[in-house]
C-alpha cells in the first residue's frame, strides 16, 4: 500500500512525499528510521479500475527470483544488514507484487522473525526447498554461503528450463504454420474450387469428395469442433492437477519411446542438484531427501525418493535403495552415488552427475530436433501437396491432361 506523508526532519524542516509499506504502522516505522517525525499520514487514493494491477500478470518469474537471490547473497556478503538488503532490493524491484512481498519480508525480519520463517509465509514464491536452504544456513551460521548455493542452483534450474523451452519453440511454430495453412485452404481455397468442380457435373474421385466433405463439415461445424477441443484441453488440465491425474501422466510420459529418456535425464539432474545443494547447505540427508522429493516434480520419482528417505533413517545408504529401481535410476547414477557415500563427498559427486546429465540433455535435445525438424517439414509438405492433388486431379481430367 502507498501512503502520502508530511513530516519534519531533525532540523525541523517540513518534507512530504509517498511511502510504500504493508500497513500504516509499518509506514510510520519506515519513516522514523530515516529520521522523520510524521505529522500527517494518509492512504493514497485508489487508482481507477483501468489502472489497477492485474495480479494474474504479476506472478514472480524464475528470472526475478534468480536475481533476487543473487543480489541478496552479494549484499549479505558485503556486510549489509539483512533488513537493509531486503529494503534495497524491494525499492529496485519492478514487479509490484514481488516488491510488496519483499517489503513484508523486511518488516517481518525487523520484527524479530527469522528470514526462513518470513519466507515460509509466501509459499507461492519461495518453495520448501528455498526455505529449507535458508533455514540450514541460519542454523549453521552460514547464511551467506546458503544464499550463494541458492543463487547458483536457481540459475542452473532457470537455464535448463530455458534450454528446453527454446528447443520446443521451433517444432511448435512448424505445427502452428501447418494448422494455419490447412485451415486457410479448407475455409477459403477448397470452397471456391468446389463450385467449379460441381458445375461440371462429372463424377469426382473418392479422395476429392472426402476433402470437400471435410471442408463443408469444418465450415458449418468448425466452431463446435474448436469448443470440443478447448473443453477436452481444460478437462485434461484439471485432471492433471488431481493426484491420480498427475500420477497417470507422470507414468505415461516416462514410458514414451522418444521422450522418456529426455524426461528421465531432466528429473535425474534436478534430483541430483537439489540433493547436492541441500547437503552442501548442511541439512541432514533424510531431511534433504524429503525436501527433494516434494519438489522433484514427478510422482514416480517422488515415491522412490521417499522410500530412500525412510530407508536412510533406518541406516541404509541411498545408493542401495536407488539401485532397486534401475528403470528410474540407471546403474551409472547409483554407482557414482555409492562412490560419493564411501568417500564422504556425496554432494560433489552429485554435482558431477548434474554436469553429466545436463550435457546429455543438451545432446538429446539437439538429436531430437535434428530428427524432428525435417520430419515436420516433410509432413507439412506432404499434407499440403496431397490436399492440392485431391482438388486439382478433377481439373486435370476436365482439361484432358
Amino acid at each position: 500500500m502507498k501512503f502520502n506523508y508530511q513530516a519534519r526532519n531533525k532540523k525541523g524542516e517540513v518534507q512530504s512525499g509517498t511511502v510504500e509499506a504493508s500497513s500504516r504502522e509499518a509506514a510510520i516505522v519506515l519513516l522514523q528510521k530515516h529520521g522523520l517525525y510524521v505529522t500527517v499520514l494518509e492512504k493514497a487514493e485508489a487508482p481507477p479500475v483501468y489502472a489497477k494491477r492485474i495480479k494474474i500478470f504479476e506472478k514472480v518469474s524464475a528470472k526475478e527470483l534468480v536475481l533476487f537471490s543473487r543480489q541478496l547473497s552479494i549484499l549479505f556478503k558485503s556486510k549489509v544488514s539483512l533488513v537493509e538488503s531486503l529494503q534495497v532490493l524491494a525499492i529496485q524491484t519492478k514487479n509490484a507484487s514481488f516488491k510488496e512481498k519483499i517489503f513484508r519480508l523486511a518488516e517481518d525480519v525487523e520484527g524479530g522473525t527469522s528470514l526462513s520463517g518470513a519466507l515460509s509465509r509466501h509459499p507461492k514464491v519461495f518453495t520448501s526447498f528455498y526455505v529449507a536452504m535458508v533455514k540450514a544456513g541460519e542454523t549453521s551460521g552460514k547464511l551467506s554461503e546458503a544464499l550463494s548455493y541458492l543463487a547458483e542452483h536457481l540459475e542452473r534450474e532457470y537455464h535448463l528450463a530455458s534450454r528446453i523451452k527454446g528447443a520446443m519453440l521451433y517444432p511448435a511454430v512448424i505445427v502452428l504454420v501447418a494448422v494455419v495453412v490447412l485451415a486457410l485452404m479448407m475455409f477459403f481455397v477448397v470452397p471456391q474450387l468446389t463450385k467449379v468442380l460441381t458445375e461440371t457435373g462429372g463424377e469426382l474421385p473418392a479422395v476429392t469428395r472426402m476433402i470437400i466433405g471435410l471442408s463443408d463439415f469444418l465450415k458449418h461445424w468448425g466452431w463446435t469442433l474448436i469448443l470440443i477441443i478447448i473443453g477436452m484441453t481444460i478437462a485434461i488440465f484439471r485432471y492433471h492437477r488431481t493426484k491420480k491425474g498427475k500420477e497417470f501422466f507422470d507414468k505415461f510420459f516416462l514410458r514414451l519411446p522418444l521422450i522418456s529418456p529426455l524426461i528421465k535425464m531432466v528429473h535425474l539432474s534436478r534430483f541430483a542438484e537439489n540433493l547436492s545443494t541441500l547437503i552442501s547447505g548442511g541439512l541432514p540427508i533424510a531431511q534433504a531427501l524429503e525436501t527433494t522429493g516434494n519438489i522433484v516434480g514427478n510422482a514416480v520419482y517422488k515415491e522412490i525418493i521417499f522410500k530412500a528417505r525412510d530407508e536412510v533413517r533406518k541406516g541404509e545408504p541411498i545408493s542401495s535403495v536407488l539401485a532397486r529401481f534401475p528403470g528410474a535410476f540407471p546403474p551409472v547414477f547409483t554407482q557414482m552415488a555409492l562412490v560419493g557415500e564411501r568417500t564422504g563427498t556425496l554432494d560433489k559427486t552429485l554435482m558431477n552427475l548434474v554436469d553429466f546429465y545436463q550435457e546429455e540433455v543438451d545432446r538429446t535435445i539437439n538429436n531430437l530436433l535434428g530428427i524432428l525438424e525435417p520430419l515436420l517439414i516433410v509432413f507439412l509438405g506432404l499434407v499440403v501437396a496431397g490436399l492440392m492433388a485431391a482438388i486439382l486431379m478433377p481439373l486435370y481430367r476436365m482439361a484432358g491432361i
